[in-house]
């Protein structure tokens, strides 16, 4: 049954029932398990909706969301989840979800199981639990451990690398026999660091620094969007305890331009919760200092992020100088960086904040246009800003714009809510104009 949506649409409206198992060599089993087990959200949906099993089992015990943690589908996965979904089930050899994502290296999975209240201290069927499995893989050579799984003598392999949904890098091996008439797949996610910092801090283990700081660094250029550093830096700066600050102000002053960068990152908003920011008053002083010496472009732009992360005026003087400086090349965090730290009265900050989201950039124009939006201020130069984006071409910022006109009791905003309405699929952009 596994077709596209609108071939599953079809026999489900004729009656098949999506709990019977099919026959067929290629996707013999439950039409939910396989899925899952391939991403398809949308099939996954419309079986849930005609009432398919969530937590049936096909042979071995393997349930749909045993699956999707298997093959690292977060978007299935929660779906399954929030249909209902055993998070502790197992299969007949002990596999549990969080044990199979931990396997993959699926950080995304991981995050939606521990979200949703899955066991992390469960053993799997070897006595291992999640944080074992992952530990276990973390600094294996992925691509020789997994050709190791299916090698044979005399055939040919490939190796191929491309990014995962969560941002790792997804590894997949395949071989072929000479003959050409045997073939055989593994896949996995350099993600293994990134789910061991999730477990640990899941189980609350306070892992030394140094060896979070080596799992985030070895990582940096290998994510899609430097996945694992984020997860690493959100780890430590949780913790809230002076040791961990002190150990990452001195990555700030590093010989080594990644260890700042690191440090700059994992201290923006070290301690932060429930709008409290203990830190502060130690923390914009060494980003005011670091605005004077550092010469790294990369380093101060996570400087700049993290001035604007302290939401405190006085960072505003080192915002502008970073943002005037010869060179600087415009980016998403100029906007954000700028609107967070900005004054309700002080004209040069909204005149580049303005002129921000009149740029060619798309994006750049999303958030300087959230960014006005969410400021303080209710002036008429704010509010035309404002207006003046109703006619953008890109509905996100026609949305941000809409949302700080009606916040502001404009009547253009009734214009913005109906361009967006009619033109736009984004959930996003349709909250924000239909948001009482």
């Amino acid at each position: 049954m596994i077709g596209d949506i609108e071939t599953v649409g079809k026999l489900l409206a004729g009656g098949l029932d999506p709990n019977t198992p099919s026959e067929g060599q290629e996707d013999s089993g439950l039409a939910l398990c396989a899925a899952a087990s391939r991403d398809r959200t949308e099939v996954v949906t419309a079986l849930l909706a005609a009432g398919a099993e969530v937590d049936a089992r096909e042979d071995g015990g393997w349930t749909a969301l045993l699956w999707a943690a298997a093959n690292g589908h977060a978007d299935a996965a929660r779906l399954l989840i929030e249909a209902g979904a055993d998070v502790n089930a197992t299969n007949d050899v002990g596999d549990t979800p969080l044990t199979l994502a931990a396997s993959r290296g699926a950080p995304g999975v991981v995050q939606v199981l521990l979200e949703a209240g899955a066991d992390h201290e469960k053993y799997d069927g070897d006595g291992d639990t999640a944080l074992d499995v992952a530990l276990g893989w973390a600094g294996v050579h992925l691509e020789s451990a997994l050709l190791d799984q299916i090698e044979q003598e005399g055939w040919e392999y490939v190796v191929a690398r491309q990014y995962a949904k969560d941002g790792t890098e997804l590894i997949t091996v395949a071989g072929r026999s000479p003959d050409g008439e045997q073939s055989e797949q593994v896949q996995a996610q350099r993600g293994h660091a990134a789910v061991a910092t999730l477990l640990e801090d899941a189980a609350g283990i306070h892992t030394p620094v140094e060896q979070l700081v080596a799992r985030a660094l070895a990582h940096r250029d290998v994510d899609e969007d430097a996945e694992t550093w984020w997860i690493v830096a959100d780890s430590l700066g949780k913790r809230a305890d002076d040791e961990t600050y002190e150990a990452l102000t001195r990555l700030c002053l590093s010989e080594d331009a990644r260890e700042r960068e690191f440090g700059v990152d994992a201290i923006a908003q070290f301690g932060f919760a429930d709008g409290e920011k203990p830190y502060l008053e130690r923390t914009l002083p060494l980003l005011q200092k670091m605005v004077t010496t550092e010469g790294n472009p990369q380093v101060l732009r996570s400087v700049l992020a993290a001035l604007g992360h302290q939401g405190d005026p006085r960072a505003l003087p080192y915002v502008l100088d970073i943002l005037g400086r010869p060179g600087h090349k415009r980016t998403i965090t100029d906007p954000i960086a700028l609107a967070d730290v900005l004054p309700p009265d002080h004209e040069e900050g909204l005149s580049l904040l303005i002129s921000m989201s009149e740029d060619d950039d798309s994006e750049i124009r999303d958030w300087a246009t959230a960014g006005l939006a969410g400021l303080a201020a209710d002036t008429p130069r704010i509010r035309e800003a404002l207006a003046a984006r109703l006619s953008d071409p890109d509905l996100r910022t026609v949305a941000e714009a809409t949302r700080g006109l009606a916040d502001r009791g404009d009547e253009r905003a009734a214009q913005g809510a109906g361009r967006v309405l009619a033109e736009s699929d984004d959930e996003y952009a349709r909250e924000l104009v239909t948001r009482p």
